[in-house]
């Protein structure tokens, strides 16, 4: 090999490396949140029928990113369920990632190309992407669009004087087919050719026509899976609601500050939150208004000095910008119901930033003597090492679920979902005593949110059976918080059994009845609410009316043989009844 292709060589090495060092926790990392839906628990990895749905049905897994699935599936042929190994393939994509952040600065004249991409390999906001298995996401969509960016560079080299007569068409088709594998990866990959376009300005001044033209086929994939993803996240995923409706106002004020708290968390990455606290965005607080038009204000005065410090700086903050667009409220996102902000949404849109401040140092260090460079040097190898040891720190916390959501508590103590995520957590694990705690706080944190009430309800009902002495109150209690969340959610099936059955046990069984029967009314078809209407009824004195509803449960489920039980005993009791004498005796 030549100088440059070694030195090449251990360029790559040495990020590659550095990935692998600053992950090495995952080496003992299970799965969390949504690994569920997306890995362990999802039916379409079992078999090649499953393989076909990931392709031809939007709604067969959590997001329509067949590619993503695509590898879990071959994942689960040779890992199982065994998490290592999908950690390891979230680790190596990011290492791959930084390596093509690396050629794509380099191929740009990024100065300080290797620093930037190092800087990306080991910061700390890109753990929540590498180390959630969920977030396959991110770093595979981001090392299709990274090399689509580069097969487009050798298509449309940015040098001056390169024109269209040089372009290469294999190379434009081998940069489309990428684009369109990181759209089957993330949709964030759409704001790509709008990055391009950026870059056209960047290094030319200005953005011509025969520029543009072979980028349309780019915006017009990438509008067509926007519209897509937009749809799935509001008729599937769920993102619809009250929690989502901010007026277009609001969405500019959000936008403001998220972009502020994006950069503010690369230049000082400290805490990082799985869940950060849900801003209040409030139209009429003119304080709010200060993010976007200290924005705006900042993206006109690298206009304006653009004459002096060139145009770098302003096309990195409008990528930067650019590719968060997606994030930044404008578009509603599930996630949005915990918070507005979190790091796996700046993972495609860092690298613009982190170029920025590599070649600004690597700028001021090319004006310094030969003492200053090697200081300098110094300086950003101790960088690269401190924000790889808090990487390093930072993802133990996704060791295991308990140990993510305690993470999430202590940093931010107003997390609800983190409390009854871990309520529910415990629960699973015969840990109900432990889990009262966190559910009220869960529930008292989110007074309006019925899925914490639920909880809340679960967990006492439960931990009564651990705790007899407490156990009439506790069932008390936890009516009374399945009869909130039923207040504020009626169709919460969830709190409408739990609820019934927690009645029963009290005694409560025409109230219990009441609820088994708003069940029925909702889904005809649920049989094991009919039998427990039945019962109910039974229970409360009513058997004419138990075995009305037990025959109507064997109507829908014939041979089902608790409801024939049910209906012999409520046949037995009605007919006991009738030969009761008018003067009353009980029996």
């Amino acid at each position: 090999m030549t100088d440059p292709r070694r030195r090449a060589a251990l360029a790559a090495s040495w990020l590659l490396l550095a990935a692998l060092a600053v992950y090495s926790p995952l080496r003992t990392a299970g799965f969390v949140w949504d690994d569920d839906q997306y890995v362990t628990a999802n039916r379409t990895l079992d078999d090649a029928a499953g393989l076909a749905r990931i392709w031809t049905d939007p709604r067969a897994t959590p997001q329509y990113y067949p590619l993503v699935h695509t590898g879990y599936w071959l994942e689960r042929r040779v890992f199982g369920l065994d998490a290592r190994g999908y950690h390891l393939t979230n680790v190596l994509l990011h290492g791959l990632n930084a390596v093509l952040l690396w050629r794509v600065l380099a191929r740009l004249g990024v100065p300080g190309a290797l620093l930037g991409a190092s800087l990306f390999a080991v910061h700390p906001v890109m753990v929540e992407s590498v180390a959630w298995i969920t977030e396959r996401k991110n770093v595979l969509s981001l090392a299709f669009a990274l090399g689509s960016l580069l097969a487009y560079l050798h298509f449309a080299p940015l040098a001056a004087g390169a024109e269209p007569g040089r372009r290469r068409a294999g190379a434009w088709a081998l940069s489309l087919a990428l684009f369109a594998a990181g759209l089957l990866s993330k949709t964030v990959v759409c704001t790509l050719p709008a990055a391009i376009a950026v870059l056209h300005w960047w290094k030319r001044g200005r953005i011509r026509t025969v520029d543009l033209a072979p980028l349309l086929p780019f915006f017009a994939l990438g509008a067509a899976a926007g519209l897509h993803t937009a749809w799935i996240e509001r008729h599937h995923v769920g993102a619809v609601g009250g929690e989502w409706g901010l007026a277009p106002i609001e969405r500019v004020l959000l936008a403001g500050r998220a972009l502020w708290f994006y950069a503010g968390k690369l230049a000082w990455p400290h805490p990082l939150v799985f869940f950060y606290p849900r801003w209040r965005i409030d139209a009429t607080e003119l304080a709010q208004a200060a993010f976007p038009v200290a924005a705006v204000a900042a993206a006109a005065a690298l206009f304006a000095a653009r004459g002096r410090i060139g145009r770098g700086p302003l096309a990195a903050v409008l990528i930067f910008a650019g590719v968060l667009f997606p994030a930044l409220g404008f578009v509603d996102v599930y996630p949005f119901r915990y918070s507005y902000v979190a790091d796996h949404f700046q993972y495609h849109a860092a690298p613009a930033l982190l170029a920025l401040f590599a070649a600004a140092a690597a700028g001021g260090a090319a004006r310094l003597g030969a003492r200053g460079r090697t200081a300098a040097r110094a300086g950003a190898i101790a960088l690269v090492a401190a924000l790889g040891a808090l990487s390093y720190q930072q993802a133990h916390a996704y060791r295991d679920l308990e140990t993510l959501y305690r993470d999430t508590i202590a940093k931010n103590p107003g997390a609800w979902s983190a409390y009854l995520n871990l309520a529910n957590l415990l629960s699973s694990a015969g840990r109900n005593r432990e889990a009262v705690p966190l559910a009220r706080e869960a529930a008292r944190l989110a007074p309006e949110i019925a899925d914490a009430h639920n909880t809340l309800g679960g967990v006492l009902f439960l931990a009564a059976a651990e705790t007899p002495g407490e156990a009439s109150a506790q069932v008390d209690e936890a009516i009374a918080a399945f009869a909130r969340a039923r207040a504020l959610e009626p169709g919460h099936v969830d709190a409408l059994w739990n609820g019934a059955a927690a009645l029963g046990a009290a005694g409560r069984h025409a109230e219990a009845a009441e609820w088994y029967a708003q069940i029925v009314e909702r889904d005809p078809t649920a049989v094991d609410a009919r039998v427990g209407l039945g019962r109910a009824l039974l229970l409360a004195g009513r058997p004419a009316d138990a075995e009305a509803a037990l025959r109507e449960a064997l109507r829908v489920a014939p041979g089902r043989a608790d409801a024939e039980e049910a209906l012999a005993a409520a046949a037995a009791a009605a007919q006991r009844k009738v030969q009761i004498p008018a003067a009353g005796r009980s029996q």
